[in-house]
C-alpha cells in the first residue's frame, strides 16, 4: 500500500545538514497496525510526514499504491490525503466556532458526513456533545473528536502523530483503542515514545536517529 524506498528528509539548520530521516525502508501493508516507536528527536514525526505526503523527501521516494507522491501536483497530494488518509496529532486541532459536529464533517467537506459523524460521536461517548463548541469540552473529549473527524470518511490509512501525549495514561488508552476498533479495513500508522500505547499492534518499527534500528511483529 505506501512503500518508503530510501526516504531521507534533510533540511538545515544554521548551517549544519540535520537528516531528520535517513534512507529509510518500510512498507505499510493494507489493514495493519504499524507503531513507530522511538525517543524524541529520532525522527518519528519526520517518518509519518513523509509516509503520509505531508513532506516530500529529499532523497528516495514514498509511493502510494505504486504513485510517488513526491512527483504529483500539490492539489492532487492535498485531495489524495483528503480522500485516502485521516489524522490525529498530538494536539487536537478543532476550529474553536465549529461544534463537535461540523468539525467531524470538515472530514470531508465535499461529501455529507452527517449521519456517519452522528454514529461515529455516538460510539465514542459523545452524543450529547454533538453540538458543543470545543472550549466546552474536556481534552479527552476533544481528542476523541478528532478521532472521529480522522474515522469519518473511512479512509484507507490513519496517521497519528503522538495522539496520547497530552492525555492522561487511561484516556490515552482509550483513544488508541478507539482509533483501532474503528478503522475498518484501513491501515494505521502511529508514532509515539510509549511502548505501552502499541499493545494492539501487529508491527512496531525501532526508530532512533533518522534510521529503523529493528521491527517487532507483535499479531498477525
Amino acid at each position: 500500500m505506501i512503500q518508503s524506498l530510501q526516504a531521507s528528509l534533510v533540511y538545515e539548520d544554521h548551517g549544519k545538514e540535520i537528516r531528520a530521516c535517513d534512507a529509510i525502508d518500510l512498507e505499510i501493508r493494507p489493514g495493519e497496525f504499524v507503531g513507530i516507536l522511538g525517543p524524541s528527536g529520532s525522527g518519528k514525526s519526520s517518518l509519518l510526514y513523509l509516509l503520509s505526503g505531508l513532506k516530500n523527501p529529499t532523497f528516495g521516494a514514498v509511493l502510494f499504491e505504486g504513485r510517488d507522491l513526491g512527483q504529483m501536483a500539490d492539489d492532487e497530494r492535498s485531495r489524495l490525503r483528503m480522500e485516502a488518509f485521516g489524522f490525529v496529532f498530538q494536539q487536537p486541532y478543532l476550529l474553536g466556532y465549529l461544534s463537535a459536529l461540523e468539525n467531524v464533517m470538515l472530514a470531508d467537506p465535499s461529501r455529507n458526513l452527517r449521519q456517519r459523524a452522528l454514529e461515529l460521536l455516538d460510539l465514542l461517548g459523545l452524543s450529547e456533545k454533538t453540538g458543543r463548541l470545543p472550549h466546552e469540552l474536556s481534552g479527552g473529549e476533544r481528542q476523541r473528536v478528532c478521532v472521529a473527524r480522522a474515522l469519518a470518511s473511512r479512509p484507507r490509512v490513519i496517521f497519528a502523530d503522538e495522539p496520547t501525549a497530552a492525555l492522561d495514561h487511561a484516556n490515552g488508552v482509550q483513544v488508541v483503542q478507539l482509533l483501532d476498533a474503528h478503522r475498518g479495513d484501513g491501515a494505521l500508522v502511529m508514532v509515539t515514545h510509549d511502548p505501552t500505547m502499541l499493545e494492539g499492534s501487529d508491527r512496531i518499527v525501532h526508530l532512533a536517529e533518522g534510521t529503523i534500528h529493528g521491527e517487532e511483529t507483535r499479531q498477525m
